[in-house]
């Protein structure tokens, strides 16, 4: 097992599961009633600290019927290294103070064996943009696998191919 640890983790968001867990709560205990819709399969929602976006991005979530959602896809946009097209990381498990979230391995391979994504550990070890969704998913759905990719620099035709 190969884990790739929080990198943001008491900057853009709590590194003490309590506190981070009290923080949606309260942040997800104050937007009132938001209905889950069934219909909606797909999200785009902020990356920043919590502090700024924390909210949106918990009201968002809550659109989501949690029922529905077993596997997660979540694409960023790259902010740290040099990046061209989209990129999977090797790791097995993504950490957050919440636990470990297990990686579709063999969704990924699939996706690496059509040459759609490369490996590229380097553009997810300090990425921000894709780890400050993990505890909203975690609090929200029961049991997820996820599908994390970085993208970088992508022809809207390469993207499309994707």
């Amino acid at each position: 097992m190969t884990m790739r640890n929080p990198a943001v983790a008491g900057l853009f968001y709590h590194d003490d599961p309590g506190q981070l867990r009290l923080y949606l709560e309260e942040t997800i205990g104050s937007l009132g009633e938001v209905s889950a819709d069934p219909a909606i399969m797909g999200l785009i929602v902020p990356h920043a600290g919590y502090v700024y976006s924390g909210a949106t991005a918990a009201k968002g979530y809550l659109t989501l019927a949690p029922e529905r959602f077993s596997r997660v896809l979540l694409l960023g946009p790259n902010h740290r290294v040099p990046l061209s097209g989209i990129a999977a990381s090797p790791a097995s498990h993504f950490i957050t103070p919440l636990g470990e979230i297990a990686l579709e391995q063999e969704c990924i391979g699939q996706l690496r064996s059509r040459s759609l994504v490369i490996e590229h550990e380097g553009a997810h070890r300090l990425e921000h943009c894709l780890e400050v969704q993990l505890p909203f998913l975690q609090y929200l759905l029961n049991e997820f696998t996820l599908i994390p990719l970085v993208v970088g620099e992508c022809s809207p035709s390469g993207f499309a191919r994707s």
